[in-house]
């Protein structure tokens, strides 16, 4: 038997004990536990989240990594043309971890109504087009098919389509502006085919997918000219290593970007939140730190005529401190307990009701994103307790201080 362990059991489970003056702290305690973890576990779901969240859609717009002619100089819109005879099309076997390699082009274009208009550029895609990141996107009507012919199916987003009165089904007259001021733009009439909500205002207000086919024909292009290539990866922890082995396989005449280069900003803030999430566990763990340490020195005080007898009876410095680690590690375990009952409840509750929005025009998402990964809650979980005893041994020297005749006669 674990005499220590014994002790401590007998006296966390006496009556004394939960009606003495130490308590209220106890309480106290237990609750700045509690609340720390939840802080912690809503710190990382809701960073992480977002960060996944925004990468995703970045991605499924521009894919992870950009392959792209030098003359396009950063344009939003491909300039010149590159050749679909590649040695990494349809694909790339030089590099590991490749997922998805896929053709596109875009095209500057202004949407004419009868009492608006609106500049926007399209995307031309076509049977190679990986719509699975747009399916999470689609509020109405359906994915664009461009595996057979040439058609005028288009993908809108809401935005645009609140913004210029359409509906699905309805015909959107673009018009593209050709070099040189005496030659008229050309003309195209598409179909609304769908109609997405990224709640990425950046891209939600510019881009509208239609059949590659109609921006090669726009440009006078051949149907082996492109504008450039997308390249997805498997694990985005990896993208500047992929995006380094990307470009030492490709032609010199080509230019690779990765997300991040295009999108510094972007990236930049979101790395804020990783700087944020690790302030916030530092503050927490020395605040539940402090309270146990207060809880802890509270309980020796209450019991020292205890510590008294059990050192005269032969207990060792050592024992008898173990006697208030095992208490003080079972508050701990019991703020973790309701912590993570009430946080994780919260991120539930977020992750399928979607109760807490956001303004997507300063966050790019609609609601707080939540990522629920067992490996940031094991670590919270564990990191607490062990930081949380580990300052306790400090506060339980003074049990070595106390003199047993003095301790018997304490009242």
């Amino acid at each position: 038997m674990n005499f220590e362990f014994f002790i401590a059991k007998r006296l966390i489970s006496t009556k004394k004990y939960k009606s003495s003056i130490s308590a209220p702290i106890i309480k106290i305690a237990i609750a700045a536990i509690a609340i720390g973890v939840i802080m912690m576990l809503v710190s990382f779901a809701t960073g992480i989240g977002l960060q996944k969240k925004i990468r995703e859609k970045i991605a499924a717009f521009n894919g992870h990594i950009l392959i792209e002619s030098y003359d396009n100089n950063s344009s939003q819109v491909s300039l010149k043309p590159v050749s679909l005879d590649q040695e990494f099309y349809p694909e790339f076997k030089n590099v590991d971890g490749i997922s998805h390699v896929q053709a596109v082009a875009t095209k500057a274009g202004i949407i004419r109504t009868e009492t608006d208009f609106e500049g926007i550029i399209v995307k031309g895609v076509g049977a190679d087009f990986n719509w699975n990141n747009f399916n999470d996107f689609l509020v109405e009507g359906e994915l664009p098919d461009f595996s057979n012919n040439l058609n005028d199916e288009l993908l809108i987003s809401s935005y645009l389509a609140s913004r210029l009165g359409f509906a699905l089904g309805d015909k959107v007259i673009t018009y593209f502006p050709r070099e040189g001021f005496d030659k008229s733009p050309l003309l195209r009439v598409f179909t609304i085919k769908g109609i997405y909500n990224s709640g990425f205002q950046e891209f939600d207000e510019l881009y509208i997918l239609a059949d590659i086919r109609h921006i090669q024909r726009l440009n006078d292009w051949s149907k082996t000219e492109v504008g450039g290539f997308e390249v997805f990866i498997e694990d985005f922890d990896e993208l500047d290593q992929k995006g380094g082995e990307v470009y030492d396989n490709t032609n010199s005449f080509l230019d690779v970007q990765t997300i991040k280069q295009k999108y510094y900003s972007i990236f930049e803030w979101l790395s804020l939140f990783d700087f944020n999430i690790a302030l916030i566990i530092v503050i927490m763990i020395i605040v539940a730190g402090i309270n146990m340490i207060t809880a802890l020195l509270v309980l020796i005080l209450e019991r020292t005529q205890m510590i008294g007898i059990l050192k005269a009876l032969g207990g060792s410095n050592w024992s008898v401190r173990k006697i208030f680690l095992y208490n003080a590690s079972y508050l701990i375990i019991l703020g973790l307990f309701w912590g993570n009952l009430i946080g994780l409840g919260l991120l539930f509750i977020q992750k399928y009701f979607k109760i807490f929005p956001l303004n997507p025009e300063t966050y790019y998402v609609t609601e707080v994103p939540v990522y629920i990964g067992w490996q940031y809650i094991i670590g919270v979980n564990l990191g607490t307790l062990i930081l949380c005893v580990l300052m306790l041994l400090i506060p339980s020297v003074i049990i070595s201080k106390i003199s047993p005749v003095k301790a018997m006669k304490f009242e």
